[in-house]
């Protein structure tokens, strides 16, 4: 068996709207496809024996123990893979479950698809699942617990902490839309301009100079000290000479940390003598950035953890070191071994407790307690492991939150304001919380920026709280507030970067601070940011992510949504402009039903209070109002098209093309904008297809609010040209002859530009084409056919990347549609596009007109203004083949 390839979807895609996240394999089965699972002796019994728990997959059958029931009735190995993928995750803390394998299109290669929780974790189990089945195909021994392992260590790597992790979750479940901005815990919450950012629990409105007085511990002292906060006693020093001077000061016992350190790192407590002092300096030293270290008393008690957010006090915990309670029968080590086997405990953070591990500190605290591992401690006693009280290093947290004392909930919410936190830790050290710090003796021991929320979300025992959901409240006060701005997606096969185009033109005219893709780039505010093909996820995320745009317009195209799905999960208005042959062929699309269902994904994205609108002459199109959840408008070049007026009666939106007009209907009534021959897009009318594109944007501009007035400035000052529409109709007009190009690169496209060109006046006819090499034989063949009868001569060039097949077939593709249409016209080969213009400049007849179909479009409108600005200052233009 052969993977050909591994993507990872990461938004709504050809395979399901609604799961994101899917790793969609292709595998080739090679000649296991003539080998289904009870073909091979043993291989039924050998997987339900590596994988018992696989009993609990339902399958088909819709009961436990289907899919074995599959395996032994006999089923192929590409769906088998997939359920193993997906029970390896589950063993390694990820529980996800759907999955479905479907035929490529080809014998004996499938698209395993299912579902991941971390991506890297999702990838590796693919590779993993087919060696697990190749190994059990064999009857090979397999160490499946290194695969598992190495997925939790994946997952832990990639996946957002506790903290990141639950104020995404509350922001989801709230309709805000959210992007992870690096590898760790930086996250945008919203889009464009209304985007908020948080980075574990720091907010884009924390205060940064209430996060540096938190990490220095001296000034929080010092400002707590002065507001009458009850602090501990204690000293700043930066060399050991002073080290006796402010121990004395002090007073035993006492506990020694770094000024700026954080999570625990360098701090010693309950220190007895100089001795255990000097050893707690040296440690406190090496955590140390500033060099500064604090003495203080050794405050008697629990410890408290108390957050507050915005002011209030939301959660409060006592916090429990790990420990273990002796039995006076088993060594601490066994007894450590006992704790583990608590199912609340995991691997980092996969469960609510983590897993005690043994490490250089756990032996140095055992020691200095008079013990090894293999010592046995008397029955009830109680030793502690570790010198902090972190969930993290396999610490415990009780919710003690409706127990507070008021005047100690009134005094860190105090404390938040005075250090300047909107979210804060304040921990505390008392005997009893439920009475005032100056009744018991406690003391205020730090302010935490950056707080770390897992006690209170899954404390290990009491009351869990939802402490995500200030945050949020904070960050979007007002009600229903999602921090999205519009988005107007656009899908089809031909027609989408002029449409993208467009509407952004209206919407920027219209005072809106718009980003959008096309297949040129991505443009912010009409700066070319980003060259290529940007109709992808990842030019998506870049508009979305922009914090000067407040409205996206982002084209999407086949490619981007079968390589990672959208970049975005919804969407406000989508746009389909039609669905023709194009493409087919690649990636497991093989019908033009099939292009339909991935162009579809547009429309189900789709806000429940937002637009689809769609093309009511393409049927393909037409029939995707069935899948949608929000209203549809639709357009058409022809105002009685049945589907247009059946709409009309139930007062919906529609834009048609009727007596010269381009027309905006609410229900049946008509309000003309302008003729569409005044519409310079549409070159006085002559373009019909771009009145198609000026109908779906008009459409989209109208529902997203924007005025007819304004609407019709927009399309007054659209001008076609190389600036506002490269690559689109761009007419360029020569002395002796005009050039034609345009990015017609499919039978559909080729049509409407012959439909264009029939319109102008030439006294000869030249069409440069090219044959694509990803495309099927009759693709070429057409494309061939439809030059041949614009034309009265064609030029074949060749694209610059031939795509897998060699310049001698695709040359062949192209003359046989050509002879298939006219068996006499004049032929010319030239490879190099650059040549193939050239010769057509040196030799253009007078009035004639060149049409030239490019796929590389900066380069050929670059030679092509070259010679017109050649022409305008005088110059021969007629330049060197």
């Amino acid at each position: 068996m052969k993977i050909r390839e591994i993507n990872a979807m990461r938004g709504p895609n050809y395979w399901s709207v609604r799961r994101h996240k899917l790793i969609v394999m292709v595998l080739d089965l090679e000649e296991m496809e003539q080998l289904p699972s009870n073909k091979i002796d043993g291989f039924p019994e050998r997987l339900k024996a590596l994988f018992p728990s696989m009993y609990s997959h339902r399958c088909s059958e819709g009961c436990e123990g289907g899919f074995f029931m599959r395996v032994d009735g006999g089923t192929w190995m590409g769906h088998i893979i997939e359920h193993i993928a997906l029970e390896i995750q589950t063993l390694a803390g990820m529980d996800t479950g759907f999955g479905r394998t479907r035929g490529y299109g080809e014998e004996g290669v499938y698209s395993v698809v299912f579902s991941y929780i971390e991506e890297d974790a999702g990838r590796y189990a693919a590779e993993a699942a087919v060696k697990i089945c190749e190994a059990l195909i064999a009857g090979e021994t397999y160490e499946l617990e290194d695969d598992i392992q190495k997925m939790r260590e994946l997952r832990e790597e990639q996946r957002l902490g506790p903290s990141t992790g639950s104020i995404v979750e509350e922001a989801v479940s709230r309709g805000i839309p959210w992007i992870r901005l690096n590898k760790y815990s930086l996250c945008q919450l919203g889009y464009g301009a209304n985007q908020k950012r948080i980075q574990a629990t720091v907010t884009s409105e924390t205060s940064s100079i209430g996060v540096e007085l938190a990490c220095d511990k001296e000034d929080t002292k010092y400002l707590l000290e002065q507001a009458e906060v009850d602090v501990p006693r204690g000293d700043i020093i930066r060399r050991e000479r002073s080290l006796e001077a402010a121990c004395n000061y002090v007073g035993y016992p006492l506990v020694i940390k770094p000024v700026d350190g954080n999570h625990g790192r360098g701090i010693t407590v309950n220190i007895q003598n100089y001795n255990e002092a000097l050893e707690g300096f040296n440690q406190a030293k090496e955590s140390s950035k500033s060099g500064a270290i604090i003495v203080e008393k050794f405050i008697t008690g629990e410890d408290y953890r108390l957050l507050v957010i915005n002011n209030q006090l939301v959660a409060a915990a006592i916090r429990t070191p790990a420990h273990v309670i002796g039995d006076g029968k088993s060594t601490i080590q066994e007894l450590i071994d006992e704790v583990n086997k608590d199912p609340r405990r995991g691997f980092g953070h996969e469960n609510v407790l983590t897993k005690i591990t043994v490490n250089d500190l756990t032996k140095t605290i055992i020691r200095d307690a008079g013990y090894t591992l293999d010592a046995i401690i008397s029955k009830g006693e109680k030793l502690i492991l570790k010198d902090t009280a972190n969930l993290s290093t396999g610490g415990t947290a009780e919710d003690i939150t409706d127990i507070v004392h008021p005047a100690n909930v009134s005094m860190v919410e105090r404390i938040s304001k005075i250090i300047d936190l909107d979210i804060c830790g304040v921990d505390i050290m008392t005997t009893d919380i439920t009475k005032p710090l100056s009744e018991t003796g406690g003391a205020v021991l730090e302010v935490n920026a950056g707080p770390g929320f897992r006690m209170h979300l899954a404390p290990t025992s009491g009351l869990p709280r939802n402490v995500a959901a200030p945050v949020i409240d904070k960050l979007f006060p007002r009600k229903g507030d999602t921090g999205r701005i519009p988005i107007i997606a656009i899908t089809g096969t031909n027609g989408k970067t002029t449409t993208s185009r467009l509407i952004a033109h209206i919407a920027k005219m219209n005072g809106y601070r718009v980003g959008y893709t096309t297949s040129d780039g991505v443009y912010i505010q009409n700066r070319l940011l980003m060259k290529g093909d940007c109709t992808g996820p990842s030019s998506a995320e870049f508009v979305l992510k922009d914090p000067t745009v407040n409205l996206a317009v982002l084209e999407c195209a086949r490619g981007g949504l079968l390589r990672a799905g959208l970049g975005f999960k919804k969407c406000d208005i989508g746009i389909v402009t039609n669905v023709a042959a194009d493409h087919l062929g690649l990636k497991g699309i093989h019908t033009v039903e099939q292009l339909a269902k991935v162009k579809g994904v547009i429309p189900e994205t789709v806000l429940p209070d937002g637009y689809t609108i769609l093309n009511a002459d393409d049927d393909l199109v037409y029939e995707m109002r069935r899948t949608v959840e929000c209203s549809v408008a639709l357009f058409s070049m022809d105002e009685n098209n049945p589907r247009i007026k059946a709409l009309q009666r139930l007062n919906g939106i529609t834009a048609v093309y009727e007596n010269g007009y381009v027309t905006i209907c609410r229900g049946e009534w008509k309000m003309r904008l302008m003729k569409a021959a005044q519409i310079p897009l549409t070159y006085g009318g002559k373009a019909k297809f771009m009145i198609q594109n000026v109908l779906a944007a008009i459409l989209a501009a109208n529902v997203q609010g924007i005025s007819n007035e304004d609407i019709k400035a927009g399309l007054e000052t659209f001008i076609p040209s190389a600036a506002q529409t490269p690559g689109r109709l761009n007419l360029f007009k020569f002395q002796n002859f005009s050039i034609l190009l345009d990015y017609a690169h499919n039978a559909a496209g080729m049509r409407a530009l012959k439909g264009f060109s029939d319109n102008l006046e030439a006294s000869y006819k030249v069409c440069i084409i090219a044959g694509i090499g990803d495309r099927r034989e009759e693709d070429n063949n057409m494309i061939g056919s439809i030059a041949a009868e614009m034309a009265d001569e064609i030029i074949i060039r060749q694209d610059k990347r031939l795509r897998g097949k060699t310049e001698e077939e695709l040359i062949k593709m192209l003359n046989d549609g050509i002879k298939k249409t006219n068996s006499t016209i004049k032929i010319t080969i030239i490879p190099s596009e650059k040549e193939a213009i050239t010769h057509a400049v040196n030799n253009a007849k007078k009035d004639s007109l060149i049409i030239l179909c490019s796929d590389v479009v900066p380069d050929a409108l670059a030679l092509v203004q070259k010679f017109k600005a050649q022409e305008d200052s005088g110059e021969k233009i007629f330049a060197e083949q």
